[in-house]
């Protein structure tokens, strides 16, 4: 049996009949006079091989001990919640790692008649009660003991099973205010039976603007007070932290892991090492706390799309660049002003494909002058390849009609397992997760709007992040041609809206191929 075999394609115990990834494909008439590229010599190698190494493709780099508790340090209001929340998806979403949120103030509502705890006028609750944190690190336990055993996963293939890296450990995001160090020693004490690495992290905040957008993030009906109304809100706000402020202390324990986040600009680490761990920190220097909102829009029709062909550099039909005029109206219209119709400065992305190149070229891209005087040119385009549609490899150009009758075995291979299935010599969902990880840090920077104008594929992994579905289904998400998606990060989740920028033609097929 020969074995064909390359970094990128999945291992196939036969003669693989196309030229090798690094020559010109040809097809065609080409191929039947003999007239293709042959295989490289090096390619026609008898193996015997009676026991190969099994081979597939990570969900990620997480091992066994990969348990962590991130217990969340700071007075209300300076965004620990949303901190807890975006990180708790960012890793369950680009590493495969079970997360969960355990948000202590929601333990205190619950004992709330049995612990005598209150709200104030403004929601802010009093410190929780003993029972309220006993029953949550009651539950953390719980949680990591019971639900996330080590899972096996069967082989592609065959009937054996084996353990999957990045499916045995589990992070648990502690949210509460933990404002001493006597309480941050006996919370990790009580946690200590678990096994797991405590992270301790801390966000600091005097700015007061930033206070008051978090408070009107947590409390929508405040978020349209008056001048007068704001400064009574805040008024009362601080009157009922003062208590905890009296008691606070900063973290500075040297025995203790921890990261401290200062005004979303300064960063400080201790007993930071592993994986995870880093990763969680790099995450922390991007993540901006204000919410701006993001918008996604697919190319407008291409000749592939037309053709029903995937993949491919085609340029724009008539229809296509019918929406790409449509669209820079509407970004002039929708993007770059702000609520009170002043000109606000927004950012545009594209792949480095032609498609979205074009799409985007009508937008203008005028001088504004920001409100600290520098002078903004409103979205510069950036090219980015990450962006770029998943590839197809050697199905490049084709139809699913021509993959059926060509490549049967593919066609049945993608059909049982559309998430993990990867095109011969090309890409798959997991890849293209694992290719989008760097522009999670770029898009968790920004400050403000920004546009993606990309590909199908691209942008169901974009929403399926920000709108914390599982990855999973990322390809069941429909992404349409000629719409914008408008994804709002909130204190509880992203608000989506959708926008149709161009009337449906009646009878007309757009976009008949799909990743």
């Amino acid at each position: 049996r020969l074995l064909w075999l390359d970094h990128t394609s999945v291992l196939r115990a036969s003669v693989w009949p196309f030229p090798s990834p690094t020559l010109p494909r040809v097809r065609g008439e080409q191929m039947a006079a003999g007239q293709g590229t042959s295989m490289p010599s090096s390619a026609n190698v008898v193996v015997d091989n009676p026991y190969p190494q099994a081979w597939g493709h990570t969900t990620s780099f997480a091992t066994r001990s990969d348990k962590l508790v991130c217990v969340m340090v700071g007075l209300p209001a300076r965004g620990k919640s949303y901190i807890a929340r975006r990180l708790a998806q960012y890793l369950s979403f680009f590493y495969s790692t079970p997360c969960r949120v355990f948000d202590v103030l929601t333990y205190s509502r619950q004992h709330v008649d049995k612990a005598g705890s209150k709200c104030d006028e403004n929601g802010t609750m009093e410190e929780p009660s003993q029972a309220a944190v006993e029953q949550t690190i009651a539950d953390i336990r719980d949680w990591m003991h019971e639900g996330h055993k080590a899972k096996r996963r069967r082989t592609a293939g065959t009937s054996e099973s084996t353990y999957v890296s990045g499916e045995f450990g589990a992070v648990a995001m502690y949210d509460a205010t933990n404002l001493t160090m006597e309480h941050r020693s006996w919370l990790a004490d009580q946690l200590k039976d678990i096994g797991a690495k405590l992270i301790f992290i801390e966000t600091i905040c005097s700015d007061e603007n930033r206070i008051w957008r978090e408070i009107s993030a947590q409390r929508p009906a405040v978020a349209e007070a008056t001048s007068e109304e704001k400064i009574r809100i805040l008024e009362a706000f601080g009157s009922s932290i003062s208590k905890l402020e009296s008691s606070y202390e900063p973290i500075s324990e040297k025995k203790l892991s921890w990261i401290k986040v200062v005004d979303g600009s300064q960063i400080a680490m201790n007993k930071i090492r592993g994986f995870l761990p880093s990763r969680i920190a790099q995450f922390l220097m991007n993540l901006n706390l204000d919410r701006r909102p993001f918008y996604l829009s697919r190319h407008g029709q291409s000749e592939y799309n037309r053709l029903g062909k995937i993949g491919g550099d085609s340029d724009l039909t008539e229809h296509g660049e019918e929406y790409a005029t449509a669209l820079a109206k509407w970004v002039q219209s929708n993007i770059k002003v702000g609520p009170d119709g002043s000109p606000q400065a927004a950012r545009l992305w594209t792949s480095s494909m032609r498609r979205t190149i074009n799409t985007a070229r009508h937008i203008s891209h005028e001088k504004i002058n920001r409100p600290n005087g520098s002078e903004w040119i409103q979205m510069r385009p950036k090219r980015f390849r990450n962006l770029d549609e998943i590839y197809a490899g050697l199905c490049d150009g084709m139809t699913y009609e021509e993959i059926a009758a060509q490549l049967p075995d593919e066609a049945k291979a993608r059909k049982t397992d559309k998430f993990e299935y990867r095109y011969p010599r090309g890409e798959s969902y997991t890849d293209l997760i694992s290719r989008l990880e760097p522009m999670a840090h770029e898009m968790e920077r920004q400050r403000e709007p920004l546009l993606i104008v990309a590909h199908q594929a691209i942008l169901r992994v974009i929403y399926c992040y920000m709108m914390d579905r599982p990855r999973e289904t990322c390809y069941e998400v429909t992404i349409p041609l000629n719409t914008v998606i408008k994804l709002t990060p909130t204190a509880t989740g992203c608000l989506e809206e959708r926008f149709d920028i161009i009337p449906k033609r009646a009878g007309v097929e757009l976009d008949p191929a799909s990743h």
